[in-house]
């Protein structure tokens, strides 16, 4: 009898959308966790490993959706396979069921190792453009991205019908702060400075 294909996917923030994980894979049951791939705390993971039984193949984008570093991406992958449990990596084009050839068992560690690699340029270039801006007093973290004429632009087109997506692309904010903007312009005071009435 075949098992199941146990799908999993991460996304880094509640911004982002699963959509272009595993679209139009088949599987049989999905888990999605919205959180940092920085460890493997994640509550969906936990499930979907516990979901997975011997026969079933768990089903995961990239590898790098699995784990951000290396040590935990081998471990996730020796202890399902040690139970039995098949893991497909979409992307990458790789199955590993236990009894894995040499070069699957270095394509793991070389395609994980380059993941890990990625992540910590990417942490560093951020790390050394925010040390840049602050140096040049250009950086305010944490501060709003739009002026207050462009926050009022912004919920004026909102409230004449214009998408929240299409108003985040054009003022490069996420949706969350189109929504914030916008609630805060309703309840802002009229240009008479009268509480509106």
């Amino acid at each position: 009898m075949t098992g199941q294909r146990v799908g999993y996917q991460r996304v880094s923030t509640v911004d982002q959308n699963t959509e272009r994980q595993l679209d139009g894979v088949p599987v049989d049951q999905m888990f999605t966790d919205k959180a940092s791939g920085k460890d493997t705390n994640r509550p969906q993971l936990a499930e979907a490993l516990r979901y997975a039984r011997k026969g079933d193949t768990l089903v995961v984008h990239s590898m790098d959706r699995l784990a951000r570093n290396l040590d935990d991406l081998r471990r996730i992958v020796r202890e399902l396979t040690g139970q039995g449990v098949r893991v497909e990596f979409v992307k990458e084009s790789l199955t590993f069921s236990g009894d894995d050839s040499p070069m699957n068992t270095l394509l793991l560690s070389m395609l994980g190792a380059v993941s890990e690699f990625e992540r910590s340029m990417i942490l560093e270039r951020q790390r050394e453009g925010i040390a840049i801006a602050k140096a040049a007093g250009k950086y305010r973290g944490g501060q709003p991205k739009l002026s207050d004429a462009q926050a009022a632009e912004l919920a004026g087109r909102k409230q004449a019908g214009e998408s929240v997506a299409a108003l985040a692309r054009d003022y490069g904010v996420s949706r969350q702060t189109v929504y914030r903007y916008v609630a805060e312009n309703e309840q802002a005071p009229n240009a008479e400075g009268a509480p509106r009435g």
